[in-house]
């Protein structure tokens, strides 16, 4: 028998054994990747940062809404502290906080709109406050000085923050032993200007804090008052 016709006959008993047997190639699988292991893209939704009249933020009657003494109290604002208005807008909070913590004390006004910047600079000379520190920021670095800053206010402002667990992160550096970081906003989606107090929550605990107190007595739009210091 010739070399060929073997090799054909050879051919033919494989091609019938595989039928008879109905054996076909192992498929290989790939087991989807555990909740723990897949990477997340998309990010939680925020509103967009105000830019419009920054006269809107100093309402007649706001002090007594937002309670905002007892909000400075329950923060350690007092005088020779350090104090970080982040989202400071108009700088309505930062001039309170000034007058609080007096000329040994210091208020950085934290903004990444350089028209609120400027309009917290003017406001500033206006109302002789040499104290105030008006700062150009990133979105998610605050660009604080280090080892200065005892109390921190994110009013009105967190619901806006497109990259909060960084934010978060970059701001440690820039707090002394036993700072409070106070988050004042409504319950919301992200982008309807408000955002769960739950989320901030997760979000905070993520970027190295923990909750100290919720608080719900702020009437100005808002449901809730939290705060935070470090984990450790």
């Amino acid at each position: 028998m010739s070399r060929y016709k073997r090799f054909a006959l050879t051919l033919l008993f494989i091609s019938c054994g595989i039928g008879i047997l109905g054996q076909e190639p192992a498929q290989t699988t790939t087991a989807p990747p555990s909740p723990a292991t897949q990477q997340t893209t998309e990010q939680r939704k925020t509103s967009e940062p105000y830019t419009g009249d920054l006269s809107i933020f100093d309402s007649p009657g706001r002090d007594e809404r937002l309670q905002i003494n007892r909000v400075m109290d329950i923060l350690g604002i007092q005088s020779g502290k350090g104090v970080a208005d982040i989202g400071a807008g108009s700088g309505w909070f930062t001039v309170r906080a000034a007058k609080r913590v007096g000329a040994i004390g210091a208020v950085y006004a934290v903004d990444i709109n350089p028209e609120a910047i400027s309009h917290i600079e003017e406001r500033a000379r206006k109302e002789q406050l040499p104290n105030v520190k008006a700062i150009l920021s990133k979105p998610d670095d605050p660009q604080l000085p280090s080892n200065l800053v005892d109390a921190v206010l994110l009013l009105k402002t967190y619901h806006e923050v497109a990259h909060p667990v960084e934010l978060l992160r970059s701001l440690e550096p820039a707090l002394r032993a036993g700072a409070k970081i106070g988050v004042i906003d409504r319950n919301g989606n992200g982008e309807n200007h408000g955002i769960g107090s739950d989320v901030v929550v997760r979000e905070a605990q993520e970027a190295g804090y923990r909750l100290l107190k919720k608080y719900d007595f702020v009437k100005d739009g808002m449901d809730y008052f939290l705060v935070f210091t470090r984990a450790k």
